[in-house]
């Protein structure tokens, strides 16, 4: 059993919970994830990894509600208790020196680009820090990301905090004014947000990183449900990503694969929150 330590509520559907894991604690790095279940007859679901604290053992994981178990993990409080969290599961960032790079986040992805931003910011790089969301009530860890960042640049689509504008509008102006000086962007956030990022670095050939958080069960290469294209091949995100080549992803194939049980999905937080009297979705 996983014990929460805390709890903090960043919006009506995003949340953070500390978890002591201290054995993922000990071996996480950035960009891997875990995979949680809530209960015995929980359904298992990939959340990447947001920070971790070796000395504390204790891994920190943030959230978006956009299902029936998600939702009912945002009800859990501090003292309650996981049935499991596996991991660290997935390949690690590849932190290297790299000169200048840029890392653009979207939405609930500002939670796992965190670390890697902070990785490749101690490993030497120049770090411009793009975030965005939907309004300003959706952003959180813009303190954390202004610590670590040479440059940040925030944006809301409604304008109500930042510049106006999705995050590829500043993403583009770097990359012309950049002159080739950029030499690799990491892009989470939405698939679609991610999608639109490698199509502009895509135009200044500029090597770009997605993670792709794909619908999984065991998250070990062996039931195949997290199943993508790159460049024509086969691949699965839990164990040979979640991190890949934004140029090469199909990304027809990841946005069609991300509504599959979306019916399903909307039938089980029906029923759930018909029994806890929750809001559901769409709040």
């Amino acid at each position: 059993m996983f014990e929460i330590i805390s709890r903090e509520i960043f919006s009506d559907s995003t949340k953070l919970i500390i978890v002591a894991a201290p054995d993922i604690a000990r071996k996480a790095e950035a960009g891997q994830f875990v995979i949680v279940r809530i209960s015995e007859e929980g359904e298992r679901i990939p959340l990447t990894i947001a920070d971790y604290d070796r000395d504390s053992g204790t891994i920190t994981l943030v959230f978006q509600e956009v299902g029936k178990t998600t939702i009912h993990l945002g009800t859990l409080k501090a003292g309650e208790k996981l049935v499991s969290v596996t991991g660290p599961l997935g390949c690690a960032s590849e932190i290297r020196n790299y000169g200048k790079v840029i890392c653009v986040g979207g939405g609930v992805g500002i939670a796992p680009l965190f670390p890697i931003a902070r990785e490749l910011k101690a490993a030497g790089n120049y770090l411009i820090s793009i975030i965005g969301a939907r309004n300003k009530s959706l952003l959180f860890w813009e303190d954390r990301m202004r610590d670590i960042s040479d440059e940040i640049i925030v944006c809301t689509d409604d304008g109500s905090y930042g510049q106006k504008g999705v995050v590829t509008i500043p993403l583009k102006e770097k990359l012309e004014n950049g002159n080739g000086t950029i030499k690799r962007v990491w892009a989470i956030g939405p698939p679609i947000m991610m999608k639109y990022c490698a199509a502009t670095t895509h135009e200044f050939d500029t090597p770009t990183v997605v993670s792709l958080n794909s619908i999984m069960v065991d998250g070990t290469g062996m039931c195949g449900a997290c199943r993508i294209d790159i460049g024509g091949k086969t691949m699965f995100s839990c164990v040979d990503g979640p991190e890949f080549d934004g140029h090469e992803v199909d990304w027809n194939l990841v946005l069609s694969r991300q509504n599959i049980y979306l019916e399903e999905e909307k039938e089980a937080v029906g029923h759930y929150c018909g029994k806890k009297g929750c809001k559901g979705l769409g709040r």
